[in-house]
């Protein structure tokens, strides 16, 4: 059964629960030999990695795992994503449908850690809590928008890129895989000489975070949608000579408390559009409007998602949504790409407080 059952109301089977139960099941057979691997950190690449990482494959795309002993009783697994947004809902949940084990502890997301035990060391560079700081800049017109300057002591000319990167995994480890990927909106790596404010610790960094958190909630908690949508034609022409035709909801672009709906999913879908001068075909045109009628339906205002519209140039359809989380977009995308296989689909989930992404259709 597929997106069009659905939508017709068919009950579809618990594919996606009945596959994590599949892949524990399997793991509760394997559970003792992993363990003794994993606590005496013998052959544990051969006979634990080179094992695991098939089978949870077979699940989903994009799982990475870590383990080590979190005890001496007691083995860690971590299932993580590197910080990839549309794909954390799926580690989260195959974690939650994880059976109770006495050998191990199951976590989703790599966990954050004690600023006294992180410690990052990478081509010749050291990044500790003594040689990183942090300050906060404000972006005029933008005061939701958190922006964040990290100054690394040793930072030079020549290891720059290294540094950015030695501070991404830095702050992964410190605050966490989920918090570290949607805490901060944006960030800079500076040194010392190119600071313009006062330099602040960053074992504070947590207690910032969670101070504008609060603030943010605050700000939005009692803000209503109280908008009716008065969708708007756009049409133009790209470049390349080809024309553009867009629909977009021209009331919510004009809606004041955006950042309330911080996380925008644009879903791709390719098509042969070769013959009518780079829109779809009837066959095509229909089949799509069918997976953006269903997206429309799923990801509705009383869940916390806003539909934005549509832009469709090129042999490309793009749907564009705005949400308060990003769990069920990547969800619900994730099915319809799986669904449609006739079809190069992609998806992009990512933060954008202010939706700047939409600045380009001067509706708002």
């Amino acid at each position: 059964m597929g997106i069009f059952d659905k939508i017709l109301g068919k009950k579809q089977p618990e594919k996606e629960n009945r596959t994590y139960k599949e892949f524990w099941d399997w793991f509760l057979t394997k559970e003792k030999t992993f363990f003794e691997v994993v606590k005496n950190r013998e052959h544990i690449e051969g006979q634990f990695f080179d094992v695991m990482a098939p089978e949870l494959s077979k699940i989903h795309e994009g799982y990475y795992f870590l383990s080590g002993m979190s005890d001496d009783h007691t083995a860690e697994l971590i299932i993580t994503v590197e910080g990839e947004i549309k794909k954390m809902v799926f580690a989260e949940e195959l974690v939650a449908a994880a059976p109770k084990m006495d050998r191990w502890k199951i976590t989703a997301l790599k966990p954050e850690t004690d600023i006294e035990n992180v410690g990052i060391r990478m081509n010749d560079c050291e990044f500790t809590k003594d040689n990183i700081h942090f300050y906060s800049n404000e972006i005029e017109g933008y005061p939701d928008e958190i922006d964040l300057a990290f100054v690394y002591s040793d930072l030079n000319e020549e290891n720059r890129g290294a540094a950015t990167t030695g501070i991404c995994i830095f702050l992964d480890n410190f605050l966490g895989e989920l918090n570290f990927a949607t805490q901060i909106d944006t960030f800079s790596v500076i040194g010392k000489n190119e600071a313009e404010q006062e330099l602040i610790p960053i074992e504070k960094l947590k207690e910032f975070l969670l101070w504008r958190e609060r603030e943010f909630t605050e700000k939005y908690k009692d803000m209503k949608l109280e908008t009716e949508d008065q969708f708007s034609l756009l049409e133009a022409t790209l470049e390349n000579g080809m024309p553009l035709m867009a629909t977009v909801n021209a009331s919510l672009l004009k809606y004041n408390a955006k950042a309330s709906y911080p996380w925008i999913s644009v879903l791709k879908i390719s098509y042969d559009g070769n013959r009518n001068d780079g829109f779809p075909e009837e066959k095509d045109y229909n089949t799509m409007n069918i997976i953006e009628d269903y997206a429309v339906e799923v990801l509705t205002p009383e869940n916390g998602h806003l539909y934005i519209g549509r832009e469709t140039a090129d042999s490309c359809k793009s749907i564009y949504f705005a949400s308060k989380d990003f769990r069920q977009p990547s969800k619900v995308f994730d099915q319809i790409i799986k669904e449609n296989p006739q079809y190069k689909i992609s998806l992009e989930i990512y933060k954008d407080k202010y939706w700047q992404s939409f600045e380009h259709f001067n509706v708002n």
